[in-house]
């Protein structure tokens, strides 16, 4: 149970607005609580508002005094979140909140201390709840000199942006935009990448379990996960790769005659995969072969990534089972398709700094029934053709696997073209923060992709404070970056 504490007559920071925002449910998708604060919100201090049918909204606050004739300014968040939690970890997504950690941590190059909040065993949801809590403070504190403020949030950003896309060309009367979603306090965002969402349904055929079969639970397990965008160029595991990678070699190069009685990975298509699990069974005469294997697979994983994701393992656990498992063609055809499926970087930009085009596949989980095995791949890339080839390939190995494929979301890649916006931005950071930020393309989705083609004439700057390891368990904000963006935007709407 939630309650809302902001009444008009109370000034509250946006740290408390934080505080009110994670005790309310939020994942991607279900975004109804998070929807209903914000219009009580509005209400509670006499602000006009919008709730579109995709739960969008929009609260408008009229300009202080002296700003009357100036144009609005919208600020821009979305209200969901990426919901992930540590395997030991109770915690349900859609019922409780997230519980949030703040610690001191010294700079060892500077020897500044900082402040920072992590969550504890899940994601925190600074990503994009901090953004969101100023905008709600801004629009709560009277004091403040601003032209009229448009703040608009949307829905469903991180899993398709069905929030954005389905805007209407009224909803927002602002063409110039602060979006506060940025993860790196010291860069704007003028450029991102664009995606392509696909699922693949492959349907399972069961057979009786064989004679003289033994099971065994497979986990990989220990990984760090992270942002499928942001986080990967930095070297980290596919738990659902390892793990297809691991059965496939057991059948292809040991010749063990393995079934696959279940097959489940990752918690949300835009975070690489930390965990995967499946429950097989093998004859019983191959099971010293089998974790033979496995050790030489753990093995092989600190070779490949002892540096960049060190605890990643693979544990065999002997388990019981005396019912169905997956026929022997679908098992090989679930594991080669995945197998086929390239994950991680698959290109660089010129610079190579930052990633030009890349895959992930995100989720693996089978339906109530049995009978169908989902899989969700993230496609990303600078270059809107190639990100289609991509998609269009794994479109192809799923087809003929006897899978069906849905496009869930394509959003094309943006570049911001207004470089007066910028250099405003750039002047307030040097006047307030003593530096300019770099302009940055990054390698994920922004929904200014669908903004500027719904609202002609928009023009964006994305900053934000510095948020590490988003989508993952280990997601932490610096507080002190939060200040400084804080700091930024009531100067940013000041001067404009």
């Amino acid at each position: 149970m939630y309650v809302c504490h902001c009444k008009c007559h109370v000034m509250t920071t946006y740290r408390e607005f934080f505080d009110i925002i994670r005790t309310i449910p939020r994942p991607s998708h279900y975004e109804d609580k998070i929807a209903d604060f914000l219009c009580r919100f509005a209400d509670e201090h006499h602000l006009a508002y919008r709730r579109d049918a995709h739960n969008n909204v929009v609260i408008e606050k009229p300009a202080s005094p002296g700003y009357e004739d100036h144009e609005p300014v919208v600020l821009l968040n979305h209200m969901d979140m990426v919901c992930v939690s540590a395997p030991d970890k109770q915690f349900n997504p859609l019922s409780d909140a997230i519980d949030a950690i703040v610690y001191d941590e010294i700079d060892e190059k500077t020897g500044a201390t900082h402040s920072w909040m992590k969550a504890n065993g899940t994601s925190l949801g600074a990503d994009n709840g901090i953004g969101l809590s100023m905008a709600l403070a801004i629009l709560a504190d009277d004091s403040l000199p601003h032209p009229p403020i448009e703040v608009l949030t949307t829905t469903n950003e991180e899993d398709g942006m069905s929030g954005a896309s389905h805007l209407s060309p009224t909803f927002i009367r602002g063409r110039k935009v602060i979006n506060l979603d940025s993860e790196a306090y010291d860069e704007t965002t003028v450029a991102s990448a664009g995606a392509i969402i696909q699922e693949a349904h492959l349907p399972i055929s069961r057979v009786a379990m064989p004679k003289d079969y033994v099971a065994y639970t497979i986990s990989v397990s220990g990984g760090k996960g992270g942002h499928s965008g942001v986080d990967i160029n930095k070297g980290r595991a596919n738990a659902i790769k390892v793990l297809a990678n691991l059965l496939l070699v057991a059948i292809r190069q040991c010749d063990i005659k393995l079934y696959i009685v279940s097959f489940q990975g990752g918690q949300a298509a835009a975070s690489i995969p930390s965990e995967a699990e499946a429950k097989v069974v093998i004859p019983k005469d191959n099971s010293s072969d089998f974790l033979s294997l496995v050790a030489q697979c753990n093995y092989a994983l600190i070779k490949q990534f002892g540096e960049t994701d060190p605890d990643i393992i693979i544990h065999a656990e002997p388990s019981v089972w005396h019912s169905s498992v997956m026929s022997e063609e679908t098992t090989q055809v679930l594991l080669a398709s995945i197998n086929a499926v390239p994950v991680g970087v698959l290109q660089m930009s010129p610079d190579d700094i930052t990633p030009l085009t890349s895959n992930n596949i995100g989720l693996v989980n089978i339906t109530g029934t049995g009978r169908t095995l989902n899989l969700t791949f993230h496609t990303r890339s600078f270059i809107d053709s190639e990100m289609r080839r991509i998609a269009s390939e794994i479109e192809k190995i799923y087809h003929l696997s006897g899978a069906t494929v849905t496009k869930v979301m394509e959003s094309p890649a943006w570049t911001e073209s207004d470089t007066t916006l910028l250099q405003l931005t750039n002047s307030v950071f040097h006047d307030v923060l003593g530096f300019e930020p770099r302009a940055v393309s990054m390698h994920f989705v922004l929904e200014a992709s669908y903004l500027v083609n719904i609202f002609p004439g928009l023009h964006i700057v994305s900053i934000g404070p510095c948020i590490l390891e988003p989508h993952s368990i280990h997601e932490r904000v610096d507080l002190n970056t939060c200040d400084d963006i804080w700091r930024v935007t009531l100067e940013l709407l000041k001067r404009l």
